[in-house]
C-alpha cells in the first residue's frame, strides 16, 4: 500500500507526467486513442470459432473501459496481468451501448517511460484527513457509549484500509478512498433526514452508516486492481462484519441490545433477499439506512456517467440500474 499513501498523502512527483492529459473516457467514439493505461482485470475465454481471446479492463483518473485482445497467446496471458502499465494504440467504438477500445497494438510499458502507477489512480475528491476528520466528528456526537465505544474500536482497527478501499469492484465509488468517502457522504445525508425526523435515533443511524460496508477490507483485495479475498468470495462482508461488532463487544466487554441492532443495521442494509440482505429492514433506522446506502450508490453511477455525456445527448447504458441510459438535458453545464 506504500504507492497508495503516496498518493493520497500527495508525495509523488509532481512534475510532468508523459500521460496525454486528456483521459480514456474523454475521447468520442471513432477517435484514435495512443496513449498509457493500467490493466484493472484481466480475463482470459475462449471465442466461437475455438481461438482464446482475453477481456482486458483499462483503467486510468478518468474511470475504466473494456478491450478485447483477439488470438491471446500464453504470452499475452503472462505479459497483460492486473496492475501492468501498458502503452495502447487503437479507436474507441460503441458496443451494445458502451464505450469500447479497439486494440491496434499494445506493449507493456517500461521503467524508462517516466509513466507511474498514481497517473492512473482515480481518487475520491476528500482527502484521507478530510474524511477521517468528518466521521471522528460524527462517533463525538454519540450519546450512546456502547454505539460509540464499537464504533470507534472498529474504525480504529482497520482504520489504514478503511481510509485506502474503493467501496466496491465496480459500479460506484470503484476509487481509492471510494469507501469512506461513500460513508462522508451518507453520514452527512443522515444528518440532513435526522433534521427532519427527529423521532430518528442518530447515534445508531451515524453507527450502521459508519460500519454497515466495513467488512469490504477484508472482503476486497485492495485499493488497485480490486478483486475479492477468499473471505469476501466464501462470506462476504456483510458477513464478516456481523462477526467483527460480534467480537469488538466482546473485547470491550459490552453486552446489551444495541449490539444486536447494530448487527441487525449491516444483515439488513441492503433492504432485500434479492439484493443481498440476509434480513429485511425491522427497525425503523435499518429502513433509512437502506434508502441513504442506495441513494448515494445510484448518485454516484449518475454523476459519473453523465460527466461523460454531452448536454442533448444519452449515457451509455448503465447496468445496475436497469441498464438504462440517462439524457442530460441542454441547460445542464
Amino acid at each position: 500500500m506504500e504507492e497508495v499513501h503516496a498518493i493520497l498523502n500527495k508525495e509523488k512527483d509532481k512534475g510532468e507526467s508523459e500521460l496525454d492529459k486528456k483521459g480514456v473516457l474523454q475521447y468520442e467514439v471513432g477517435e484514435q486513442f495512443e496513449s498509457y493505461l493500467l490493466i484493472k482485470s484481466a480475463t482470459k475465454a475462449i471465442a466461437s470459432n475455438g481461438k482464446p481471446f482475453m477481456t482486458l479492463i483499462f483503467q486510468d483518473k478518468t474511470g475504466e473501459i473494456e478491450a478485447k485482445l483477439w488470438d491471446a497467446t500464453e504470452m499475452d496471458e503472462q505479459s497483460y496481468r492486473p496492475e501492468t502499465i501498458v502503452r495502447v494504440n487503437g479507436d474507441i467504438q460503441s458496443y451494445r451501448g458502451k464505450s469500447q477500445l479497439r486494440i491496434r497494438q499494445i506493449k507493456v510499458a517500461t521503467g524508462e517511460e517516466g509513466v507511474r502507477l498514481a497517473d492512473f489512480l482515480e481518487t475520491a475528491p476528500l482527502t484521507t484527513d478530510e474524511m477521517l476528520s468528518k466521521i471522528t466528528h460524527y462517533i463525538f456526537e454519540m450519546q450512546n457509549p456502547n454505539i460509540q465505544r464499537i464504533t470507534r474500536h472498529l474504525v480504529k482497527k482497520h482504520q489504514e484500509a478503511f481510509l485506502q478501499f474503493p467501496a466496491a469492484t465496480k459500479n460506484h465509488h470503484e476509487f481509492v478512498s471510494g469507501l469512506a468517502y461513500h460513508v462522508v457522504s451518507m453520514l452527512d445525508l443522515a444528518k440532513a433526514i435526522a433534521s427532519l425526523y427527529p423521532s430518528l435515533d442518530k447515534d445508531l443511524l451515524y453507527g450502521g452508516i459508519i460500519l454497515h460496508d466495513l467488512g469490504k477490507v477484508i472482503e476486497l483485495s485492495g485499493p488497485i486492481s480490486t478483486s475479492y479475498t477468499l473471505e469476501g468470495n466464501l462470506l462476504g462482508h456483510i458477513s464478516i462484519m456481523i462477526n467483527e461488532i460480534g467480537k469488538a463487544a466482546d473485547e470491550l466487554g459490552i453486552r446489551g441490545e444495541e449490539v444486536v441492532i447494530l448487527q441487525h443495521l449491516v444483515l439488513s442494509h441492503h433492504g432485500k433477499p434479492e439484493w443481498g440482505s440476509p434480513k429485511a429492514p425491522l427497525i425503523k433506522e435499518a429502513e433509512i439506512l437502506h434508502y441513504i446506502d442506495n441513494l448515494d450508490a445510484k448518485m454516484n453511477m449518475l454523476d459519473r456517467v453523465l460527466e461523460r455525456a454531452k448536454p442533448g445527448e444519452f449515457t451509455e447504458r448503465v447496468f445496475p440500474l436497469e441498464n438504462r441510459s440517462f439524457y442530460k438535458p441542454t441547460f445542464h453545464k
